[in-house]
């Protein structure tokens, strides 16, 4: 029988109202007032600088805590899934074994090196909007963030094994098994056909999965309006959404 693997791209999410991440609003184009998303989104801005880190953090995310599955994501529960999103909207879809290779805005884990694995816990976005609406400017709001992550006021530098990180692999980190990376990789050869459903190739796990989909012979279908296309006599490309896929039933 054969075994398919779903890898899923911002193109997914999208229906429900969340930008792509190199879209015009998306999470990576928008820096704050005095760096670049690439300089604020990784783990050596967490460490210098965690309140600029975290409020752009907050003000990035937040509003995106509310958003609903769309029909892709009901149509991808019960499918062997890896998503780059890290909207949590699979979870919320029902699939409980999807692989979120990428990390979850929901969640939230202890800092600590990154070759050790802990467990996520859930992010209490509720609770921090609450009391950061309240705040009566901008000092105070990343006060009460630097609070929210167990940070000190004193010293501003995360300790380890004490504060909070969000579950975001940032684009300083790598792929480790706090992110589940080997059985992301097991999920690959063990798979022979990969459909790539609203990605742009523009990421390492993409990469990865098409370069063992190859050696291994596998057939590539790949799903994207402006499909990037691949050197491989294997690859069947749809010139669809990710909406229009599912609705044409074309597997």
């Amino acid at each position: 029988m054969e075994n398919t693997l779903f890898i899923t791209g911002a193109g997914v999410s999208s229906e429900s109202g969340i930008p792509t991440f190199r879209g015009k609003d998306g999470f990576w184009t928008i820096g704050s007032e005095n760096y670049t998303p690439q300089e604020m989104a990784t783990r050596e801005m967490y460490m210098q600088n965690p309140e600029e880190f975290l409020y752009w953090y907050y003000k990035r995310f937040i509003k995106y805590k509310d958003a609903k599955p769309n029909e892709v994501h009901y149509w991808l529960n019960d499918k062997r899934l890896i998503t780059q999103n890290i909207d949590g909207l699979d979870a919320k879809a029902g699939n409980k074994s999807y692989i979120p290779i990428h990390g979850r805005l929901d969640k939230l884990i202890i800092y600590d090196d990154q070759n050790i694995t802990i467990d996520p816990m859930d992010a209490k976005w509720d609770l921090m909007e609450k009391e950061i609406l309240l705040a009566e400017n901008e000092k105070t709001k990343k006060k009460l963030l630097l609070d929210f992550f167990k940070i000190s006021h004193k010293t501003k530098v995360p300790d380890l094994g004490i504060s909070l990180k969000p579950y975001v692999l940032l684009f300083d980190e790598f792929y480790t098994e706090q992110y589940r990376i080997t059985e992301a990789k097991d999920l690959m050869y063990d798979s022979d056909r990969f459909i790539f459903l609203g990605t742009s190739f523009s990421v390492g796990i993409t990469s990865m999965a098409a370069e063992i989909a190859i050696a291994k012979g596998g057939e590539i279908v790949i799903v994207d309006p402006n499909p990037i296309k691949i050197n491989y006599e294997k690859v069947i490309y749809k010139e669809f959404t990710a909406k229009e896929y599912i609705k044409n039933h074309i597997n």
